[in-house]
């Protein structure tokens, strides 16, 4: 009986402790937000500017007004400036999701920048790596905000939050959005234009910030959206087997990288090929997908051997792949005579690996292989040495656990939807007609097989996109053009001029 008597309590007991887990399970805030400012000079555009680097952590609440995560943010501030200064303030995220701004800050915008080989010729290498004063920088004209997403950089879920609250299409969005806010208030910066500069899904992030910011009874309305290597619509940035409008869309980026590896187009500059594999692609191979076992044997052997004119494979390599190159293939196949794998987020770039014969990469993605290394050793380097912050926690550039478990729907759990790729342009669409000053630069590398200049140009045409504020620009690089150097000046001029309202 006592045996019985002592385990009925322990139950009882262990019931009580489960039930205020239950309603006490968020971990409470003890510790204030970290801070650390540093006052710096540098010369922007010919001028000698002083600026105050703010790297902070910004508490954001839930619905019920208690903390649930901390977005980390390094503000680049020119000192001098009066409050609610009418200077323009820039807000700058990488993509992924699942990428901190790591990429943008010590490659593009940032007041330092990481060299890595700017004609792809060989990979970083291990430390030390250089790191140089940016000669392109634009703190003359614009203040810098860098914002890692929760989930990537130092931020995180604190408190009562959740990943799942944060870690969506959706909830991405509202959270950068409320973080943009934050920051407006805290700086008193109402009054100043405001841009936003995204790469890849960081351009899919813009279009929704875009949205979440004209609405939530604070409604805030931005200057400029500048996309770099836009992906807005995923149906033409999505290489698989069915999906016929991706086969198009890649078709010209292939013919660049033959092209660029001298496999194809020899004699021609790389716009004129281009333009004949936009219109062989537009006005030949689609109809040819679409026609599928319909085609004729004559008219397949045609187009395989125009694709064989601008992808430098053999026809019959074609043919035995139904004239359907997927991505991964390509790369593979481009250089395989000489044992060499070519990169997918910027062609140039190639390397080797041990199993030639497979048929895809076996090592991931040499171009970002080339490069990651530098990227985080300087970001780390310059944050510790220049910045002096001092975290308790790693710094994460990337977060591989994140994507596993994005939520990708468009609407919320409790409505209806059956999967589709992802469309943000409708939104980007809309913000256009609702703020008469927006204004979008696109930047598009023409050797970036991850998003395609192709598709940026076959969006943008598309979705009632009013195209007389659009300024595509094109660059001799890939995804992450500024890693060349020549590209790097062209990227930060078209910005420079963007930003001064001179964009055509």
């Amino acid at each position: 009986m006592q045996c019985k008597t002592f385990l009925l309590v322990l139950f009882a007991f262990l019931l009580s402790l489960n039930l205020l887990a239950q309603t006490t399970s968020a971990k409470p805030v003890s510790e204030p937000p970290k801070m650390f400012s540093s006052r710096h000079e540098g010369t922007f555009g010919g001028q000698k500017i002083s600026y105050l680097a703010t790297a902070k952590e910004t508490y954001l609440r839930n619905k019920d007004e208690k903390f649930a995560a901390a977005i980390w943010s390094v503000s680049y501030t020119k000192v001098g400036e009066k409050e609610g200064s009418r200077r323009p303030v820039t807000f700058v995220f990488n993509g992924g999701p699942g990428s901190a701004s790591v990429w943008l800050h010590m490659g593009l915008f940032g007041p330092k920048l990481v060299q890595v080989d700017s004609e792809a010729n060989e990979d970083d290498g291990a430390a030390p790596y250089p790191l140089i004063d940016n000669p392109y920088g634009l703190l003359d004209l614009t203040d810098l905000v860098f914002i890692d997403p929760v989930g990537t950089g130092y931020s995180r879920v604190i408190g009562e939050g959740k990943t799942e609250d944060y870690w969506g299409l959706n909830e991405d969005a509202a959270s950068v959005a409320e973080f943009i806010r934050a920051w407006v208030r805290e700086n008193k910066r109402w009054n100043s234009p405001k841009y936003i500069a995204g790469e890849s899904f960081g351009t899919t992030r813009a279009a929704g910030v875009a949205k979440q910011l004209s609405g939530g009874g604070q409604s805030m309305a931005l200057n400029g959206l500048i996309l770099i290597s836009q992906a807005l619509d995923y149906t033409g940035s999505t290489p698989v087997h069915d999906n016929l409008v991706a086969f198009v869309t890649y078709f010209p980026t292939m013919a660049a990288t033959a092209w660029y590896h001298k496999k194809a187009g020899q004699g021609k500059s790389l716009e004129d090929f281009v333009q004949e594999a936009r219109d062989f692609s537009l006005d030949v191979y689609a109809p040819a997908l679409f026609r599928g076992n319909t085609l004729s044997d004559q008219k397949r052997k045609e187009v395989a051997d125009k694709m064989t004119y601008f992808l430098g494979l053999e026809s019959s390599y074609l043919l035995q792949s139904d004239l359907r190159v997927l991505v991964p293939r390509y790369v593979k196949e481009l250089l395989r005579d000489q044992g060499l794998v070519v990169g997918r987020l910027d062609s140039r770039y190639k390397g080797t690996e041990a199993d030639v014969m497979a048929e895809r990469p076996t090592l991931g993605d040499v171009a970002s292989n080339s490069i990651s290394s530098a990227y985080t050793a300087a970001l780390m380097h310059y944050m510790s040495s220049e910045l002096k912050v001092e975290m308790p926690r790693p710094y994460l550039t990337s977060n591989g656990s994140l994507y596993p478990k994005w939520n990708w729907r468009p609407v919320p759990k409790d409505k209806g939807w059956e999967p589709h790729y992802v469309n943000v342009s409708r939104q980007l669409s809309d913000a256009l007609r609702q703020n008469k000053d927006l204004q979008v630069l696109v930047a598009n590398g023409y050797y970036d097989l991850v998003t395609p200049f192709f598709d940026a140009e076959y969006t943008f045409a598309r979705h009632g996109i009013l195209k007389d504020r659009i300024s595509m620009k094109y660059y001799e690089a890939g995804h992450m053009m500024y890693t060349h150097e020549p590209d790097l000046k062209a990227l930060a001029t078209d910005i420079r001029q963007f930003l001064s309202g001179k964009s055509k």
